[in-house]
């Protein structure tokens, strides 16, 4: 997608420039839902005219210039894409060119491609030509245009402003061929840069084809991320772990054989080895030049996919997508979807502040199936906590068998979390009145560990003193406050003369506290009370979980209670009826209580449960 299309010849030929630059604008704020800022206006109006002056000094008048053209799969943009024909070779050529009105810069000292730049408060930028590196490796990475053609495409800074001097060091941050930087003074080479990958022959089907170009991993990528993936991290499926992983290897197959549909759902409780499927089956694919995707519906879980299977790499990084970034993509472009966490699903994938043009009407199951030839969805029905969540088995199959697609399903019925106690699971779903009979004693568990204790700060003290990882959580029925103006966190969890603060709201760290999607896997993630929200999809040794008052017995059942609730998601009575109140809490909890490995401590607030609690498990 871009936001204006127009030969060298016809920009310069317009005689409104004004006219122009509004058409980007209002194509900016279309697809974005956002205002155009008057910086931005500025450098399209001073900045374009510029570089189509150039290219038409260099002979190149009929280039098709692509303005704000937006990355695949993703919401940047680089300023230009120029495309058109080499002319040794006679081949599709494009230049991705970042244009920067900047008059001064310099190298920064806090990182090796960071810049600082004079007028722009202090704050460290990303060195341009770094910066339009990365769009080229993004952009070859993920357009099938570029399949057989890896050397069409090449990337330049132009500083069209500035002397050398005025950013002396720059240009030795990068020195890449698709990372290449020229100043004002370096005009002449930058004519002579565009004129060895640039022909003066129409560029119009060269922009054809890359706009419809299909979007998927490329082979090069495929086989680096086997490589990260499946030779770093050595995974060892077990029983039904393994079953499921055939299962979709075999479904790759039979889909491209029969040029038809195979949907795999994989269903099983916490820590069954859903996400270690995924991932194993990420690797596998890539090794076997398959083209796939991993996605979820929660940034805190592909935040921490991007971090730690795709450290040291952003073409990793890449890899680990959400459920909403499916909204335009071509029909089978994938050979593989995986949706890790698919009770996460959504009704659709756009929100209020979704631009009118990108608000398609589809759900965004139908975009998700869409998307791959063979999509699978790893899910438990048991973790759906908020309202407009849908992802469950029965409403997959039926969609899927509405459309004709063959669908397979395999059960996880392992247990890899909570010490591998199955019994500490269904423990969990009876005391919660998730699974039928009532709630019964804990009988107790050599593997697992389950302790109450009378006091929240016992409980912060007796997950101290165990060994290994460990976090509170808490039920959402105290404030969130912002972060003090001083960067502390307010104490929102009051419980008598103990307070502690959530986890960090954000994706920034406030402190020593680490932003939102880390709490789970940072160190200094212990002293702040995680939420379900955070908390959801990850694993520690030790779980230490403060069941809110929003948790109360009533005639000898365990009840909740909406009015002590403060999650912001469940305050419509319209939205969201007191029956789906009471499923959704009662979810929150079984999410909750599921996220340790070796053991569980409990305190509940309300002293009816407490009783309750104190007459199934020996203290």
């Amino acid at each position: 997608m871009t936001a204006l299309r127009l030969s060298v010849e016809n920009l310069l030929a317009s005689p409104n420039e004004a006219a122009l630059v509004e058409v980007i604008a209002e194509h900016v704020r279309r697809t974005t839902g956002r205002g155009v800022s008057p910086a931005e206006t500025n450098s399209w109006r001073r900045s374009l005219p510029v570089l189509a002056r150039d290219l038409a000094d260099a002979g190149l008048g009929q280039v098709e210039m692509l303005v704000e053209y937006r990355l695949p799969l993703t919401s940047k943009r680089a300023d230009v894409v120029l495309a058109g024909v080499h002319p040794r070779t006679g081949r599709d050529s494009y230049v991705v060119v970042e244009l920067k009105q900047w008059s001064r810069a310099e190298p920064s000292e806090l990182g090796e491609r960071l810049v600082l730049v004079d007028g722009m408060g202090g704050a460290e930028r990303l060195n341009p030509a770094e910066q339009v590196r990365r769009y080229c490796e993004y952009m070859g990475d993920f357009l099938g245009v570029f399949a057989g053609n890896p050397d069409g495409l090449h990337g330049a800074a132009y500083l069209h402003n500035a002397m050398d001097l005025d950013v002396d060091g720059l240009a030795d941050q990068v020195g890449e061929e698709r990372g290449r930087l020229f100043t004002k003074q370096r005009r002449g080479e930058f004519l002579r840069y565009l004129g060895e990958r640039l022909a003066d022959r129409s560029g119009a089907e060269a922009a054809d084809r890359l706009l419809g170009s299909p979007v998927a991993p490329s082979k090069q990528l495929m086989t680096y991320a086997a490589r990260e993936i499946r030779e770093r991290e050595q995974f060892v499926l077990l029983d039904e772990q393994q079953v499921a992983y055939e299962l979709v290897m075999r479904a790759v197959d039979r889909a491209r054989r029969s040029d038809h549909k195979q949907v795999v759902l994989v269903t099983g409780g916490p820590g069954s080895g859903k996400s270690v499927i995924a991932l194993s089956l990420l690797g596998e694919l890539f090794r076997q030049g398959r083209s796939a995707l991993h996605a979820t519906g929660s940034q805190s879980f592909t935040q921490t996919m991007r971090r730690y299977p795709g450290r040291g790499s952003t073409r990793i990084k890449s890899l680990f997508a959400y459920f909403n970034s499916f909204i335009g993509a071509e029909p089978n472009a994938l050979d593989v979807l995986i949706c890790d966490e698919a009770h996460r699903i959504r009704e659709t994938s756009t929100n209020r502040f979704t631009p009118a043009a990108r608000r398609t009407g589809r759900s965004q199951l139908d975009e998700l199936l869409s998307a791959a030839r063979v999509p699978v969805f790893l899910l438990d029905q048991h973790q759906v906590v908020r309202p407009g969540e849908l992802g469950t088995v029965d409403g997959i199959e039926r969609y899927a068998d509405a459309k004709g697609f063959d669908v397979h399903r395999v059960d996880l019925d392992e247990q890899f979390r909570c010490g591998g106690s199955r019994a500490y699971e269904q423990w969990v779903l009876r005391l919660l009145g998730l699974a039928g009979g009532g709630p019964v004693a804990w009988e107790g568990d050599e593997d697992f560990e389950v302790r109450l204790v009378g006091s929240p700060q016992e409980l912060e003290a007796a997950l101290r003193a165990r060994p290994g990882t460990a976090r509170m959580t808490a039920g959402f029925c105290w404030p969130w406050s912002e972060p003090r103006p001083d960067d502390t966190l307010v104490d929102d969890v009051v419980i008598g003369e103990w307070a502690r603060p959530w986890n960090v709201k954000k994706d920034r760290a406030v402190g020593d506290a680490p932003p939102s999607m880390l709490w789970a896997s940072e160190p200094t993630g212990f002293g702040q009370v995680g939420c379900v929200y955070t908390a959801q999809g990850f694993e520690y040794d030790w779980n230490g979980v403060i069941l809110g008052p929003d948790l109360s017995v009533r005639d000898g059942r365990l009840v909740t209670v909406r009015k002590e609730n403060r999650d912001p998601a469940f305050r419509s009575h319209k939205t969201v009826p007191d029956a789906e109140f009471d499923r959704l809490v009662r979810n929150v909890y079984k999410v909750l209580l599921t996220r340790g490995m070796r053991g569980t401590v409990i305190y509940a607030v309300e002293p009816a449960l407490r009783d309750l609690l104190a007459q199934l498990v020996r203290r």
